[in-house]
């Protein structure tokens, strides 16, 4: 979805784009890592275009909809999901302490991966993502090393 953030950086997942990316490329297999493309990395380091904020001090960056996690971790039964963005909840919940979106995913014991990098170059279906991480004990969150092998 990087060309519609680039248009909006409010633009939120949707089921139907979901949908629509399944008719182009086949349906996400169960246990698949599904990443959110939107370019957003590409701000980086510069934690003031990250966040985007507006002169009221709201941020704007794109996120997941509900509806297509649900759709996602529910229906097609994916392992986890990772996007560029500091946040599964897209900017303007953030900015009113709505963390929804990641309270779901990690409610159904399942795992999200922030913060990635350089999805312009996995293809858009067939890579393998290989994810790394410790998990130290009462930790909320941490680094991960994620990798892509290319098919």
């Amino acid at each position: 979805m990087h060309d519609e953030a680039a248009k909006n950086p409010d633009y939120t997942l949707s089921l139907e784009r979901v949908k629509k990316w399944e008719t182009n490329h086949g349906p996400i297999p169960a246990g698949a890592f599904v990443a959110m493309r939107t370019d957003w990395s590409k701000r980086w380091p510069d934690a003031a275009r990250m966040e985007n904020k507006d002169a009221n001090g709201i941020a704007h960056y794109p996120g997941w909809g509900l509806p297509a996690l649900k759709y996602l971790y529910e229906e097609r039964k994916i392992t986890a999901s990772g996007h560029e963005t500091t946040d599964t909840d897209p900017g303007i919940a953030t900015s009113k302490d709505d963390y929804s979106l990641e309270t779901y995913i990690l409610s159904t014991n399942h795992y999200q991966i922030e913060l990635l990098t350089n999805l312009d170059q996995v293809p858009e279906a067939g890579a393998i993502a290989i994810v790394s991480f410790p998990k130290p004990k009462g930790g909320s969150g941490f680094p991960a090393r994620v990798f892509a092998i290319l098919p």
